[in-house]
């Protein structure tokens, strides 16, 4: 095969995949994923807007709600043009650096919801184990210290990933696993020596999502240990109930990250459909689910998310009458 350099005057070209198999009926399979995008993008909206307009919302862990659902949205809006543009108009082909811009942004936006997750996990820590000192611990200030040190982390970890991966040759027949470029699927089509970059890889899912999980189970290991010396089981219960959305959250992020990780690690002998549906799980479902599962959830959320949509009805109905 043929090696192509970077640094070359020829255009370097990857082709995305839809989903194998399927490819004569993509416009009818698009029609799910465009209502999964609607749903992704509209709710996590609402989630924002709500928590931008109402006041009695300004508190912590909706202003991580708040930085968790901008993250969703972004990551939406990371996919959908390539997801819908093969399936629609069969736009498979992209070009390196166009390649590594969508994968940096994908990884990184990941991360950041990873680093969000442990947040919410340490707010419900303090929240329960510590709720005399809630506010004065979590500031306004601190919070957004935090949103900057998650940002500044996904930039230092993705930063020699891609310079890693601007070094590679890549051979001439790119086709990828998904409708969007991955990291993983990338460099497996190198023509290079890909050990530095497997190496690094390792060391930053250690240093992001093998960092992050821990730290969200001793917390919740914690907040357990306290509810357990809680006497009412009534109380329990209540307590218990604010992690119930988090941990929703954290089984819809983690749960279709850790089988995609498994299956292009170790999954090489599996159909080409299943990369496919779990690389769309990973990034679709996430966005997807966590505002339906803070809209149940969250008592605040629903009852302003409620009062928006029958204010609106009404005011419908009078104009009507």
């Amino acid at each position: 095969m043929l090696a192509l350099p970077n640094n070359t005057d020829i255009s370097l070209t990857f082709f995305l995949t839809g989903i194998p198999g399927l490819e004569d009926i993509h416009i009818w399979v698009s029609i799910p994923f465009c209502c999964l995008y609607a749903i992704a993008l509209s709710g996590n909206s609402m989630i924002l807007f709500v928590i931008i307009t109402k006041q009695n919302l300004h508190e912590p862990m909706y202003y991580f709600l708040f930085m968790m659902s901008a993250i969703d949205v972004c990551l939406s809006l990371s996919t959908l043009p390539t997801t819908l543009g093969v399936f629609w108009f069969n736009a498979r082909e992209i070009t390196l650096d166009s390649c590594i811009s969508q994968l940096f942004f994908i990884h990184f936006l990941t991360i950041m919801e990873s680093s969000v997750l442990l947040a919410m996990s340490f707010d419900r820590f303090i929240a329960i184990c510590d709720p005399l000192r809630y506010v004065t611990i979590l500031t306004p200030a601190r919070i957004l210290q935090f949103g900057l040190m998650m940002v500044l982390r996904g930039t230092l970890v993705m930063t020699p990933v891609i310079l890693l991966l601007k070094r590679l040759l890549f051979c001439n027949n790119n086709i990828l696993s998904h409708s969007y470029c991955y990291h993983p699927d990338v460099i497996k089509h190198s023509c290079s020596n890909t050990k530095a970059n497997s190496i690094y890889g390792l060391v930053a899912i250690f240093l992001t999502f093998g960092l992050d999980v821990p730290l969200i189970v001793l917390s919740y290991v914690l907040i357990i240990n306290s509810l357990l010396s809680i006497a009412s089981p009534q109380e329990r219960h209540k307590a218990f109930s604010t992690c119930v959305s988090h941990i929703g959250a954290i089984s819809v992020f983690y749960i279709p990250l850790i089988s995609l990780s498994s299956v292009h690690r170790w999954g090489h002998k599996a159909p080409p459909y299943v990369h496919t549906m779990m690389s769309n799980a990973f990034l679709i479902l996430p966005p997807v689910l966590n505002p339906i599962i803070y809209s149940i959830k969250n008592k605040q959320i629903r009852k302003v998310i409620l009062n928006i949509f029958l204010l609106k009805n009404g005011n419908q109905f009078k104009c009507s009458s």
